[in-house]
């Protein structure tokens, strides 16, 4: 398959799902989301252990943030063929450690005014990290064409939803497809793309790890009912936080392909 059907199939995907999505009515935001199991207060922070659960988010995105821009910078060997592969993946770590401190900020006082700035920063890690995904499987310059209009896509759909909330009329739709058509997309690049790295099925595992991380999410109130040791939501943190971290550790021991050992 050439370099244009990949990109083709890609796209029609795309267009496939965005119709889908504008198949299924408005999705406001519950209130109910607001109301987590674990409201324990933990010294002076409110809602503990969902606040503190953040902090691996802020410490992984930051030292991966570092990893990369020294990689590049010749200080350490670089994960990167090409200088320019960096840029995606500064964003997405720039993205996880935001994330942390958006999320600590929202579930210190969870209401959806504070919603926004939890999920905001979310969405630029989802599509960086896509963009990466395109850059390394498609082709570098395709994948930073498509790093522009990705993440205006990201923050658009957050603004969309929160300008929509406030005039009483929110909508989650645009938000699901970003938050959710990214790993589908990568699945498929994994499938019928050439890797040009190493490790480049570890994406594999970090797609289960936040699969897992959902599950978490869902199940917030069982699990805490679970002994009351820690909620569903902040396993959820955790888990999401470690495949932010798989993502650095497969930058770290990959190497490149030889164009004739490519499949």
């Amino acid at each position: 398959m050439t370099r244009g059907a990949r990109a083709g199939v890609l796209v029609g995907v795309t267009v496939v799902a965005v119709a889908a999505i504008n198949l299924v009515p408005p999705m406001p935001q519950d209130p109910a989301y607001h109301r987590f199991a674990d409201t324990r207060t933990l010294g002076s922070v409110a809602n503990g252990w969902n606040v503190l659960s953040n902090l691996p988010f802020l410490v992984i995105g930051l030292y991966g943030l570092r990893r990369v821009l020294a990689a590049t910078a010749g200080t350490v060997a670089s994960p990167f063929a090409e200088p320019r592969e960096r840029w995606p993946y500064a964003l997405f770590f720039a993205g996880v450690a935001l994330t942390g401190v958006g999320s600590a900020y929202y579930h210190w006082a969870p209401d959806t005014a504070r919603l926004f700035w939890d999920r905001l920063p979310m969405t630029v890690g989802f599509m960086a990290l896509l963009a990466a995904m395109v850059a390394e499987r498609v082709g570098v310059t395709p994948g930073l064409m498509a790093l522009g209009p990705m993440l205006a896509a990201g923050v658009g759909s957050i603004v969309y939803w929160r300008a929509g909330e406030i005039h009483g009329a929110g909508d989650l739709r645009p938000y699901a497809l970003v938050q959710f058509l990214p790993g589908l997309l990568i699945l498929l690049m994994l499938g019928f793309c050439p890797a040009r790295y190493t490790q480049g099925g570890v994406i594999v595992g970090v797609l289960a790890i936040y699969g897992a991380a959902k599950i978490f999410e869902a199940l917030d109130g069982p699990i805490f009912s679970m002994g009351y040791l820690l909620s569903g939501h902040t396993l959820k943190h955790l888990a999401a936080a470690l495949a932010a971290w798989w993502v650095l550790k497969a930058l770290d021991s990959r190497r490149p392909v030889a164009a004739e050992e490519r499949t």
